[in-house]
């Protein structure tokens, strides 16, 4: 087997490369640092993800994917190259075929760019399948079924929600809340709540060590080192599960309505089966403490988070690549 595939879950906070039989190879920030000056791109990945926050002027840290779809060509071009070069290593006599998972809410015009940007990066081929199918497909939930499974895939700029039946979408909802909304609002509720400015990177260590989506019995405490807004100097404060949970508010009631639409718009068939089978959540931002008992509450049917949330959709595009034939009908758009 000559010609290469490639499977890339390209995420508003991670890019994660999928290879048949090696499984994951490339799992790696979806951040480029470029100099201001020439344009010319200094680093991607892990490697720029360090710089945020720390760049002199003439160098800008930046994701080029904004909600799930790009934002800036050029980089998100680059970005691919980069990590397509990484999985597959140095001298390659074929051009690999490329599928990329996508919101199931993307426009015509942002597949296009989805596709163009996978061809300027050396594929040879490119295929566009929808987030919330590979992610039932890397969740082993039977989609070819005729019967009726729901998932949630909350990611970095998206929250993907389908009920699936017979490998097709029928009903679907895609709110742009994930898991660098949940990071700007931890970050405000922190700047007016204690007057601390604390940057991206701050706010998502608080997320992941003590964020929770409902008020727990014992909470949990860390300390945060911040900018204080009225001396300009650095300063130190505990910050609580509690905290956390009054941030998100207003983002969990978002997107537990968007689940309750999809629900409402599946037929009573389907929902039968959606009751008896629960929910399955995947994405990093699924693993938010206590989000699947607060669906639960909310919807009235079980939830559960699938196994490695974080690379169902990696994994799920993987098989799709591998097995073209049987997800022909789940391709949204091919070159």
């Amino acid at each position: 087997m000559l010609i290469k595939k490639v499977a890339i879950d390209l995420g508003t906070t991670n890019v994660l490369v999928h290879l048949p039989k090696r499984g994951i190879v490339v799992n790696e920030p979806s951040v480029v640092a470029v100099s201001k000056d020439d344009y010319k791109v200094l680093a991607v990945g892990i490697e720029a993800k360090e710089m945020i926050g720390r760049t002199p002027d003439n160098i800008v840290a930046e994701r080029p994917l904004k909600d799930g779809v790009i934002a800036n060509y050029h980089t998100t071009e680059s970005m691919l190259r980069y990590f397509i070069n990484k999985a597959l290593g140095g001298v390659r006599l074929f051009r690999p075929e490329v599928m990329v998972a996508v919101p199931a809410g993307i426009t015509s015009t942002e597949r296009r760019a989805v596709i163009d940007a996978s061809m300027a990066a050396g594929a040879r081929a490119a295929y566009i399948i929808k987030e919330p199918i590979v992610a039932a497909i890397g969740a082993d939930i039977p989609i070819g079924s005729p019967s009726g499974h729901m998932i949630i895939d909350i990611g970095g700029g998206t929250s993907e929600i389908a009920v699936i039946s017979l490998g097709g979408i029928v009903s679907c909802g895609s709110v742009r809340i994930g898991g660098t909304r949940f990071d700007a609002s931890i970050a405000e509720h922190i700047r007016r709540k204690y007057g601390l400015a604390i940057g991206d990177r701050s706010s998502e260590e608080v997320k992941i060590t003590v964020g929770s989506a409902m008020f727990m019995d014992k909470p949990i405490t860390m300390e945060v080192k911040g900018r204080d807004m009225i001396s300009g100097l650095p300063r130190t404060i505990p910050v609580t599960s509690d905290d956390t949970t009054e941030a998100l508010q207003h983002d969990l009631e978002g997107l537990v309505d968007a689940v309750k639409q999809v629900l409402h718009k599946t037929p009573p068939e389907l929902s039968a089966d959606v009751m008896n089978k629960g929910i399955i959540m995947s994405g990093g931002s699924s693993q938010l403490r206590n989000l699947t008992e607060l669906i639960a509450q909310t919807t009235g049917v079980a939830c559960y988070l699938a196994d490695e949330p974080l690379l169902c959709v990696a994994k799920g595009t993987g098989i799709a690549l591998e097995n073209l034939e049987n997800y022909k009908r789940s391709v949204m758009a091919t070159r």
